[in-house]
């Protein structure tokens, strides 16, 4: 019996699902079925229930499962003391990141650091946040990048920066002749939006709300790239992250407002499983991020 077999088990056991643990790992659904196979032969035991109706484990399954996290969790600490002592930053990280963090946000940090950690494998997933979320706790990933952090108690939140929101427009639309904008005067305007589930959305209209602004809602996307198209179609303003604009304001596709009197500012952070341990890699990734 290894490790790798405890992990697989432990990974299979959170994520209910054959082919995530298989995606996790690495490997193949016929090694994780052989690999539970060759688990219940060493214990003696049988540890799931084989049911088409649900995953479920059975009472030998469960005490596996809680040891195997122990097991785990202890080897990899281990294995993350002794490469700190020795002083080496490689290996892989799996990040899973939403997609205006992943496409504008991230490149500048990502290219940084892999400058600087060459032999350090990096893979970037671009997913909606409430699937970051999932890939994170099912262990998917190692970190994932969200904004608007949902607190979670099997969730560590390492906070990074906050991104300016501004509004755009379409160079031809009124509103472009102006450098900034009170957030009453997009009353009554049409609005490109992202969809009603992503946090941005949520934040923004919780504050239109606050301040009593009716907004008509023309489009709605679930990504920044999409959605700054349909703005510069004219199809209506929109409030986004102004780092996800730098070029469309520059080569003049799109107009960017200031919005007056208000902090409009979305919080960037990391989320990491709750005891996870940290690889050096990881750690150092983290720190690139922040800086």
């Amino acid at each position: 019996m290894q490790i790798e077999s405890l992990k697989v088990f432990r990974d299979l056991a959170e994520t209910e699902s054959f082919t995530k643990a298989a995606q996790i790992n690495e490997v193949t659904q016929s090694a994780v079925s052989q690999q539970i196979s060759s688990l219940e032969k060493a214990f003696k035991s049988l540890l799931i229930e084989r049911s088409k109706k649900k995953f479920r484990l059975t009472r030998e399954g469960e005490v596996l499962y809680d040891y195997s996290k122990q097991i785990i969790q202890t080897y990899d600490s281990l294995f993350s003391k002794l490469k700190e002592i020795k002083d080496i930053i490689s290996g892989s990280i799996r990040v899973a990141t939403i997609y205006s963090i992943g496409l504008h946000d991230l490149p500048p940090y990502l290219k940084k650091f892999l400058k600087a950690y060459p032999t350090v494998n990096v893979h970037v997933e671009y997913r909606r946040s409430n699937q970051v979320y999932e890939d994170v706790l099912s262990n998917v990933v190692d970190l994932g990048l969200v904004a608007y952090p949902t607190r979670e108690t099997k969730l560590e939140i390492f906070p990074l920066r906050k991104e300016a929101l501004v509004l755009i427009c379409h160079p031809g639309h009124p509103f472009a002749k102006l450098k900034s904008i009170k957030l009453k005067e997009i009353a009554g305007q049409k609005i490109v939006s992202f969809d009603p589930d992503i946090p941005t959305r949520r934040a923004i209209e919780k504050l239109l709300k606050e301040h009593g602004v009716a907004v008509r809602h023309v489009r709605e996307f679930d990504n920044i790239e999409t959605l700054k198209r349909a703005v510069e179609v004219d199809a209506g303003v929109a409030i986004v992250p102004r780092g996800t604009v730098v070029e469309e304001v520059a080569q003049q596709t799109l107009a960017e407002l200031v919005i007056e009197g208000i902090d409009l500012c979305r919080p960037l952070a990391a989320i990491w499983k709750k005891n996870k341990v940290r690889s050096p890699a990881v750690k150092q990734f983290l720190a690139t991020l922040k800086g």
